[in-house]
């Protein structure tokens, strides 16, 4: 793991926890001004806190029974305090601390293991250092214009708008993955993006750049100890991965078998990806082995974009 994530996700963990315990600290000073018979409470709970530790190297034959009962008196304390916050108009949980990830209370670990929350904020982190160059604010389904289409093409162009914009908008992790195909110029990076977009909006985890860029940097990390496998577990672990432009890539060994990979084992993961190409059918063939072809065909589902190149309409009509 990327040392500068790691230390960048910690930081962020504990400036949660700061915050918890200053929103807990003045919630307390809130209650202890509007309801004193709380701040009595409080005062007493701090109380047989003292008595407790007090105890605890004690020597006498009576102490667990002094404890035992500390304990029965605390919990009804705080029960009775409870209930006075609800006769108030507070909910019963107002003065306890209400930690972003109750699980390790904001620390990042449970026990001596990376807690999930920091194993996934180190997730979104290594995403955003790879869609920093990706330019997602670009597109969005708002700005896709079906008027560049005509006749069949735009009955077809009309029903793939409205299932990706569907996609989006209902994305779970457990989402198909969709293959992109047709000629350049037909919408396909467009709607890449703003799907990429919703997504993110949704609050999921989304990768989104050209193959070409994301097996030059799982490359690259071969051969560099302080980033080993980094971008490659982002890839296989973030909730949505968008690869635009297969196809556009070096044929080497290396890439093709990491392509395979890639799309392997996130399917086995049941992690959905959307993959864009300029290539058909038969280019896919000629191009890629017949493990990668039988994924795509069977396990995406398949659009294929109709039209005239966009771009050049574009500029005619200028």
């Amino acid at each position: 793991m990327n040392s500068e994530i790691f230390d960048k996700a910690q930081s962020i963990i504990s400036g949660r926890r700061l915050r918890a315990v200053e929103e807990n600290e003045r919630r307390i000073r809130e209650i202890n001004d509007k309801i004193p018979q709380i701040r009595e409470i409080n005062a007493e709970l701090f109380n047989t806190g003292k008595e407790l530790i007090s105890l605890i190297g004690d020597r006498n034959a009576n102490v667990a029974d002094k404890i035992e009962k500390l304990k029965k008196y605390n919990l009804e304390a705080q029960k009775m305090s409870r209930m006075i916050l609800v006769e108030n108009g507070y909910p019963s949980d107002y003065l306890d601390m209400h930690y972003t990830c109750p699980k390790c209370r904001d620390t990042g670990y449970c026990g001596s293991k990376f807690c999930e929350c920091l194993n996934q904020l180190c997730g979104k982190l290594s995403a955003d250092e790879l869609n920093k160059h990706a330019q997602l604010s670009l597109s969005s389904f708002d700005t896709f214009d079906i008027n560049y289409y005509s006749g069949p093409d735009r009955e077809t162009m009309q029903r793939i708008f409205m299932f990706t914009k569907e996609y989006a908008d209902n994305f779970k992790p457990d989402a198909r993955s969709i293959l992109m195909f047709g000629k350049t110029g037909l919408g396909k990076t467009h709607l890449s993006l703003a799907i990429a977009n919703t997504v993110l909006a949704s609050g999921y985890g989304v990768i989104y750049d050209s193959a070409i860029n994301i097996l030059r940097n799982i490359e690259t990390e071969r051969f560099n100890r302080d980033h080993l496998n980094e971008t490659i577990d982002t890839v296989m672990g973030t909730d949505l991965l968008i690869l635009d432009d297969l196809g556009t890539e070096y044929e080497t060994p290396f890439f093709n078998a990491t392509i395979y990979n890639i799309i392997n084992t996130r399917l086995n993961s049941g992690k959905p990806t959307i993959i864009s190409t300029n290539l058909d059918f038969e280019g896919i063939r000629r191009r890629y082995d017949d493990r990668v072809v039988s994924r795509l065909v069977a396990a995406y589902v398949c659009l294929e974009f109709k039209g005239e190149d966009i771009r050049l309409l574009k500029r005619n009509n200028e």
